[in-house]
């Protein structure tokens, strides 16, 4: 077996693709997913079936509750914005579906975990090309926070290892993201990205994060294989 690392998934496509990109590297995965009040939990069923046939060592679901602040249209009773096309979806502005803090509190987590399993990489699955403009989705952001992590870890005080904070996906495109997927054999119809699927769990195809999947897909000449609502 490789070294441990912990690979932050949501169940939705890039984390899922970072899963198999710490597996292709060596790595052996511990999987850590979140039950944080998300109005989208259909991603939790989707994370243990991706962790299951991915064939992760452990995946964990560590349960916080961020309703409790709200300040998201995925904590609260917020609508979720939809749009016509891919067009409409804009990075220039923080969108009401950035949850504040989000990536720090789960890189904490994933930092704790990380500490006692004793791995020195976390894997997360953030883009900074197409995306919807969340602040901790940047480079700068992430290379703080490995900054950080060193500061405030046993393993780093005594000079025993140096954390590393892997973004594999930063810098790649959603169509190169799924390409890069189905090289490694990644089966994308376990996954689930829609920030407001119906009870049955269909994603609604019109929200920033089905929207920039879709056009994803397309640019990466193939098709989708979820289940989308009918129009």
């Amino acid at each position: 077996m490789g070294r441990p690392a912990i690979v932050l998934l949501s169940g939705g496509l890039d984390s899922t693709t970072v899963l198999a990109i710490a597996k292709d590297q060596g790595f052996t995965p511990y999987a850590l997913s979140f039950r944080y009040g998300q109005r989208h939990s259909v991603e939790l069923a989707a994370a243990e079936r991706v962790a299951s046939i991915q064939g992760a060592a452990d995946h964990k679901i560590a349960d916080i509750d961020l309703r409790i602040f709200g300040g998201s249209a995925l904590t609260s009773d917020v609508s979720v914005p939809k749009h016509n096309t891919v067009d409409e979806v804009g990075s220039d502005t923080i969108p009401v579906t950035y949850v504040p803090a989000r990536n720090t509190i789960f890189l904490s987590f994933a930092l704790a975990y990380a500490e006692v399993v004793g791995s020195t990489d976390i894997f997360t699955g953030v883009t900074a090309v197409d995306y919807s403009g969340y602040p901790d989705c940047r480079p700068d952001y992430m290379s703080a926070y490995e900054d950080m992590a060193n500061l405030a870890t046993r393993a780093g005080v005594e000079g025993k290892a140096r954390l590393k904070l892997h973004s594999p996906l930063i810098t790649m495109s959603k169509a190169d993201i799924i390409r890069e997927g189905l090289r490694l054999g990644v089966d994308y119809s376990l996954t689930s990205s829609c920030y407001d699927p119906d009870p049955q769990g269909r994603a609604c195809g019109r929200c920033d994060t089905c929207l920039l999947r879709l056009k994803g897909f397309a640019e990466a000449g193939t098709s989708d294989p979820i289940e989308y609502q009918s129009a």
